[in-house]
């Protein structure tokens, strides 16, 4: 894909980047630093376009013209947001709760032109479904530093998280990080 305008990838995450290198969309990272703390009451939905748009927008004060894409994901069960676990043992928590059960992820993004400021927040839901974990498993995944950096403490690609998940109900590349289809969607419309 040609665009006027150069991509940036206002984000860290090599999964983000893979996926949009995936469908042949040529980006530069450039992480902002925001804080992520969810005000009271937030609504996951609301929570997540939120964190993509400030994103974006801190990013993209780097630079005139390029269209920055921001991304947010988070992990909601019972009523509860579940984002990076802080320390192993959070980690660990997050894994016993997740087990067993169907949560929903929500990822938010955000498409920000920074020649027009022209703007496109949405997001997207997949709602997942984890077998019964094992102690050993969930000890063992921990202590490989995996869960870390993602929300939920687990991921379905790349790891041994992906054998946490027994059912998905919803967009596959969501739970990853970055609802594909909308975002090129997204960007087609916002683009060309």
């Amino acid at each position: 894909m040609n665009f006027r305008s150069p991509l940036i990838l206002a984000s860290a995450s090599p999964r983000r980047l893979q996926l949009l290198t995936q469908i042949g969309i040529e980006c530069i990272t450039h992480p902002s630093n925001i804080d992520e703390t969810p005000r009271d009451d937030e609504h996951p939905e609301f929570l997540v376009q939120r964190l993509a748009f400030q994103k974006a927008q801190a990013t993209a004060q780097q630079y005139k013209d390029a269209v920055v894409i921001g991304a947010d994901t988070i992990v909601y069960l019972d009523g509860k947001i579940l984002g990076k676990p802080a320390d192993s043992a959070d980690a660990e928590k997050m894994l016993c709760t997740l087990s067993g059960r169907t949560h929903t992820v929500y990822t938010g993004f955000t498409l920000l032109d920074t020649a027009t400021q022209r703007c496109i927040c949405d997001y997207e839901t997949a709602n997942v479904t984890f077998g019964i974990l094992d102690a050993d498993d969930i000890n063992a995944y921990v202590a490989s530093g995996s869960p870390m950096d993602k929300a939920g403490a687990y991921g379905i690609q790349d790891d041994f998280g992906a054998v946490f998940v027994t059912h998905i109900n919803g967009d596959y590349y969501t739970v990853v990080g970055l609802p594909l289809a909308k975002v090129y969607t997204a960007l087609k419309h916002l683009l060309w």
